[in-house]
């Protein structure tokens, strides 16, 4: 019954960390345009060259 006293705080802290990691790439914009990357996944024209 002891160990419930290390493992609920580190649960929370796990949690709040991934939490807190999920509202940063959602501030950074990770999510902004999922459609234009399952097209462009898709398109059968290849860019050889990287964008400037």
């Amino acid at each position: 019954m002891d160990v419930l006293a290390y493992l609920i705080p580190i649960s929370l802290l796990l949690g709040g960390i991934g939490l807190a990691g999920f509202f940063w790439t959602l501030r950074k914009g990770q999510y902004d345009d999922p459609e234009g990357d399952a097209r462009r996944i898709l398109s059968d024209e290849w860019d050889d060259r990287p964008k400037p």
